[in-house]
């Protein structure tokens, strides 16, 4: 089990997201930027707006995902 932050994926907040593989880590990510938006919270309005832009640009898209999945691997297991 590893651990990253929202910022750490690009949003505003500190809160920690778990999982066994950066796959996951991301998927947390997209629900709690979701969800967070769809409360009003306007501070994560921007990696809203980041997270759909990826699908629209998929070159740029693929390089944010890869390097998250290589600073996943770098995190020591908890």
């Amino acid at each position: 089990m590893k651990s990253m932050t929202c910022k750490q994926l690009g949003g505003p907040c500190d809160l920690e997201l778990r999982g066994e593989t950066a796959d996951e880590i991301i998927k947390s990510q997209h629900r709690h930027v979701k969800e967070a938006v769809s409360g009003g919270d306007e501070t994560h309005r921007q990696a809203a707006d980041q997270m759909k832009a990826r699908w629209m640009r998929p070159m740029s898209g693929m390089k944010w995902y890869k390097g998250v999945k290589s600073d996943f691997a770098a995190l020591p297991d908890e």
